[in-house]
């Protein structure tokens, strides 16, 4: 079996999500797999094989290593951001019937839009902050926005991650700006209620035999929040794995985690993201395909249950594969 380790993007996040592929496939092939990195930039999809970039055939999902065809069976999607995580790619698969990695087209469609994500869980009585959604060439009122998320209140691409175009505002006159550099991350941005508390992070996994709900992790930045330098340079942030918080708190962040996770249909391995506040748990976010960089959170908390990356890795790909 040939598996292809997809990464790259289209978004801020390639260089992490290329950083994460390297890893998989290292991870991958201590399983005993062959497999292959792919990079994807647009519309150019690159085979790295040896020293060599080779073309990927889009039309048979393969490419040509000298006078011999190889054909990929299997996906392994470590692409952060478009068009990973918002269900673009895993329509290509579905329609060549190639089996991958990971939630299907309506799921990630529906994590990767923060809003529409919120909104949905809302129903499901789900607490997360008030936000608000503005969108590029649509107008708004700053004052009427900040009635209704208050003071101070993140500023954030409404589809993106890495905490990428995100910033904190403290006053209304930073507001605007705030706006301007999100839209240059996407069309959307979404404006949320700050809320102080602790901000807690869980792994899940599912496959049809086994389920995995991960130790909680504590994230504690030493800037002013948990920001794309926070996040990937070393020292800027504390992880904390297991949380410092009492049992109860643990066992409500991983059921609420759990549950999130078939509640959006989800597949593979996800983090979801929290903010405690008091005894009271409120949703941020869920990422559908979670870093796996030497700096990201998931390969500590699957480490600190006691397992390797590699076998997690092959239980998710031979769940995927023998459905």
């Amino acid at each position: 079996m040939n598996i292809a380790v997809l990464s790259g993007g289209n978004s801020s996040e390639y260089t992490i999500s290329v950083k994460s592929g390297r890893n998989v496939k290292k991870w991958l092939e201590e399983s005993g797999f062959s497999c292959y990195l792919v990079i994807i930039k647009d519309k150019d999809w690159t085979v790295i094989f040896e020293d060599h970039e080779l073309p990927l055939d889009k039309n048979y999902f393969g490419f040509k290593k000298g006078n011999e065809t190889i054909r990929f069976n299997f996906a392994y999607n470590s692409i952060h951001g478009t068009p990973g995580e918002n269900g673009k790619i895993q329509g290509y698969l579905e329609t060549m019937n190639i089996p991958y990695s990971g939630s299907g087209i309506l799921s990630s469609a529906l994590t990767f839009n923060k809003y529409a994500c919120k909104s949905f869980l809302k129903q499901h009585n789900i607490l997360t902050a008030e936000s608000s959604l503005v969108r590029k060439g649509q107008q708004y009122e700053p004052e009427i926005i900040i009635e209704r998320v208050g003071l101070p209140c993140f500023v954030k691409p409404n589809n993106g991650g890495s905490s990428f175009g995100i910033t904190k505002v403290n006053h209304l006159d930073n507001l605007e700006p705030a706006i301007q550099s999100a839209f240059r991350e996407d069309s959307e941005v979404i404006l949320e209620t700050f809320i102080k508390g602790v901000e807690v992070t869980c792994g899940v996994l599912k496959t049809k035999n086994e389920e995995f709900v991960f130790p909680v992790t504590e994230i504690i930045s030493k800037n002013e929040f948990f920001d794309f330098e926070a996040k990937y340079t070393s020292g800027k942030a504390d992880e904390i794995t297991p949380a410092r918080i009492n049992n109860n708190l643990t066992k409500k962040c991983q059921e609420a985690a759990s549950s999130i996770y078939d509640l959006t249909f989800s597949k593979g391995l996800v983090r979801v993201d929290f903010i405690i506040k008091g005894n009271q748990l409120y949703f941020l976010e869920l990422n559908s395909v979670p870093g796996m960089t030497t700096e990201s959170i998931i390969p500590k908390q699957i480490r600190a249950m006691g397992l390797e990356e590699k076998e997690v890795l092959r239980k998710i790909v031979l769940d995927e594969m023998f459905e």
